[in-house]
């Protein structure tokens, strides 16, 4: 799929024409979804949590619905990236793929698959690495950032190339569009260079590669429930696995404030705002219209509330992942079909660069 979309972004991504284009982008996929191909995905650090769901989980659900050819990679050697060693990675990979199957991502119309099983795709890395300067990635933001929270005592080159790696997985199967957040354009920028740049050297008037565009998530800022931001390693969010008494006792335990009265503040009253949007989420409504119900009820009232939504809207999924898990094949039959098809879609793609380069010795 090597179809360029019409009025492609500018090299440089400004926030306000990376919207217009993402508006212009979503109506385009609802038109004609079939000139669309995503690649998405999430690392295996920890379990998905009710900010990776509102964030993007059910984005790709409705892309997948809306017949968007959907490509879901599991990078399971980018967990390295920021720590030494990839811990309990077979379990968190395994509960990845539950999580996915639980909220909606069918096998049967999107493509699960992992880094790992695709050596095409890892291979796609060496020739990219040639199209990008060390400069460049010094001054991506997104890595600066990345290498500045690091786990690890000194950085990795694995690190530093992040962006490169996250092209190859884009490129190998020809992705054309990407949903993502506003910090992640520089990521996604990389990679529309790295296209043009493989175009220009080796396409010989041909364009072997797309320059992927970013669906950007309108994602809501939900709080964890210390008041700091959501975080699988911070023990502070609602995972998407947790049963209906953790989910409580999480809820029980969030950060409020003294004032009684239930306001949707977010800049002024982040923690209560935060529990107030998870609710209106969750029931489908306007957090504002949520305040004003609960008017003097205060933090308690709103936890109350905030548990029964939250509870509420998680049970079918809850359900179907128990399901899902009773199965102890199912994993391993999704991942294997999954890394079967991203594996065939990866190797055309390595022949094309390589037939492009003349380094087709077969």
């Amino acid at each position: 799929m090597t179809t360029t979309l019409e009025h492609p972004t500018t090299d440089v991504l400004g926030t306000t024409a990376a919207r217009a284009r993402s508006a212009e982008l979503e109506r385009l996929v609802r038109s004609d979804p079939g000139r669309f191909r995503v690649l998405t995905g999430d690392r295996p650090t920890g379990r998905l949590h009710l900010g990776h769901y509102f964030g993007t989980l059910h984005n790709r659900v409705r892309l997948q619905d809306l017949g968007v050819e959907t490509f879901v990679l599991v990078p399971d050697y980018q967990v390295l990236t920021d720590r030494d060693v990839a811990e309990n990675l077979k379990q968190y990979v395994a509960e990845l793929v539950l999580d996915y199957l639980a909220i909606g991502i069918d096998p049967d119309r999107s493509t699960i698959f992992t880094h790992s099983a695709v050596p095409a795709l890892n291979q796609l890395l060496l020739p990219f690495l040639s199209l990008v300067s060390v400069a460049e990635l010094n001054r991506n933001p997104t890595v600066k950032d990345e290498i500045a929270h690091s786990r690890q005592s000194a950085v990795s080159g694995l690190m530093l190339t992040y962006p490169v790696h996250q092209a190859a997985d884009i490129l190998s199967v020809k992705a054309n569009l990407v949903p993502v957040g506003q910090d992640q354009l520089p990521h996604l920028e990389i990679t529309r260079t790295v296209a043009r740049r493989f175009n220009d050297r080796y396409g010989h008037g041909t364009e072997l590669f797309p320059r992927p565009e970013a669906l950007l998530s309108e994602a809501p800022l939900l709080l964890g429930t210390d008041g700091t931001k959501m975080s699988k390693s911070r023990g502070n969010a609602i995972a998407l696995s947790a049963d209906a008494d953790e989910t409580a006792r999480l809820l029980r335990g969030a950060k409020t404030d003294a004032e009684r009265r239930i306001t949707y503040e977010p800049t002024t009253r982040p923690e209560v705002s935060s529990l107030v949007l998870l609710t209106a989420l969750c029931e489908g409504t306007d957090p504002r219209q949520v305040a004003e119900e609960l008017g003097d009820g205060g933090g308690a009232a709103l936890k109350r509330r905030a548990t029964e939504a939250v509870n509420t809207r998680l049970a079918p999924i809850r359900a179907r992942r128990a399901a899902c898990a009773r199965d102890p094949q199912l994993v391993r039959d999704v991942l294997r079909a999954g890394n079967e098809t991203a594996g065939a879609v990866a190797e055309q793609t390595l022949d094309d660069v390589r037939a492009a380069m003349g380094t087709d010795y077969r």
